[in-house]
């Protein structure tokens, strides 16, 4: 009897231990999802990181590394030029994901999303994430040859950037979702990566944002589109 009451009371002990001990456990799950859009970590220009191409031009990360919430992808009927993104697809297709189990490959580099809506290539509409309010800088080299008021509803909602870059003057590099920088005018010079072009507008209130889905805001975004010089609209 007694050892049986000994035994007892080294069990009770293990289950108290077990249940309300605060050691670090055996093994943890974890999960990979989008980065926090709450982060308050430091701003300012990005590293020098292409994200896509247009044959010989190079698109450039216009938002600091460590403030992008996500990036994607989506089709747009205003002729913009299919992209060519770097980086692998982190939300695949069956077929796609058949064969990276397969073949393996297709987690290295950038993560973008596709996204849904708009019509033509899947590739025409390049969206990067980031909390209202954080810098954006210019994705190529060139010059600013359009600022145009950005309507929605009859609303302004910042500009449309125009610039032409240096590396593929046919083509008009466009980004919206922007409140210009005072100092950004007509003819200015910028860099890709150096150059602010101005601050990112909340769209929360305007329209649903398809980025939403993949990070933990409303999906707020700059966009940046590719287009032949000739179809560039005027005001």
């Amino acid at each position: 009897m007694a050892g049986l009451v000994v035994l007892a009371i080294i069990a009770l002990i293990t289950l108290l231990l077990t249940a309300f001990g605060t050691g670090k456990p055996t093994s943890t799950q974890s999960t990979v999802g989008p980065a926090p859009a709450n982060r308050l970590l430091p701003s300012g220009p990005p590293s020098p990181q292409v994200v896509a191409l247009e044959g010989a031009l190079r698109i450039q990360l216009p938002i600091a590394q460590s403030r992008v919430t996500a990036i994607g992808y989506h089709a747009s009927g205003d002729g913009a030029v299919a992209l060519q993104p770097l980086g692998s697809q982190a939300n695949p297709g069956t077929l796609t994901r058949f064969a990276r189990s397969v073949f393996g490959g297709g987690s290295r580099g950038i993560r973008w999303f596709q996204l849904a809506g708009g019509q033509g290539s899947g590739t025409a509409a390049l969206d990067v994430g980031a909390l209202p309010g954080t810098d954006v800088y210019s994705p190529v080299d060139g010059s600013v040859i359009g600022l145009t008021p950005y309507i929605i509803n009859g609303q302004r909602f910042g500009s449309e950037i125009d610039v032409q870059p240096t590396g593929g003057p046919s083509f008009v590099v466009a980004i919206t979702h922007v409140r210009p920088d005072p100092s950004l005018t007509v003819g200015s010079s910028i860099a890709a990566g150096t150059s602010k072009l101005g601050t990112l507008l909340d769209f929360s209130h305007v329209e649903e944002q398809a980025l939403a889905r993949y990070t933990q805001d409303a999906g707020n975004h700059v966009e940046i589109e590719v287009r032949p010089a000739a179809a560039l609209s005027t005001p």
